[in-house]
């Protein structure tokens, strides 16, 4: 996926990646590498970690409207458009009209439900590789700092 193999992930060392002039593009960079490594895990399972955030939100927050999830996720509509459809296509997504015609609400289905539990020991695999990689420490160092910094960057 992302044009990445296994073996291109693993020979990438921190010693190889130069320094970048400024926090979008480092961060830009870790997503890249983070996808990679979830994608890579997810990818028995039949689903995209994207796909993976989608389905486990909708698990959470029951049905939503399309201006909810993008909102939620921070994602314009027509990347989560995009996103959604082969979800929608393989009936683990189910879409119903609103009040008004051009609203959309979207929930999960049965089968959604079960391919988040098909998927979730994946992702728990990479889950639990970073957090190895970590330490428990600037794991949840991380988780924070993540959680400030998009408190701030919504606030600009």
């Amino acid at each position: 996926m992302y044009g990445m193999t296994t073996k291109t992930i693993k020979s990438e060392s921190a010693d190889a990646l130069f320094d970048l002039p400024c926090a979008c593009q480092r961060l830009r960079r870790l997503t890249r590498i983070m996808t990679r490594i979830y994608d890579r895990e997810l990818r028995t399972a039949g689903i995209e970690i994207t796909q993976f955030g989608l389905l486990t939100a909708l698990n959470k927050i029951g049905n939503a409207n399309q201006k909810r999830l993008s909102a939620g996720f921070a994602m314009d509509s027509t990347t989560l458009t995009r996103t959604l459809s082969p979800l929608i296509k393989k009936g683990w997504v189910q879409v119903k009209p609103g009040k008004d015609k051009r609203e959309r609400f979207l929930s999960l289905t049965p089968v959604g439900k079960q391919q988040i539990a098909e998927a979730q020991p994946y992702w728990e695999n990479a889950e639990q590789a970073l957090r190895k990689e970590l330490g428990d420490s600037d794991w949840k160092q991380m988780r924070e700092v993540i959680s400030r910094v998009t408190a701030a960057t919504v606030a600009i």
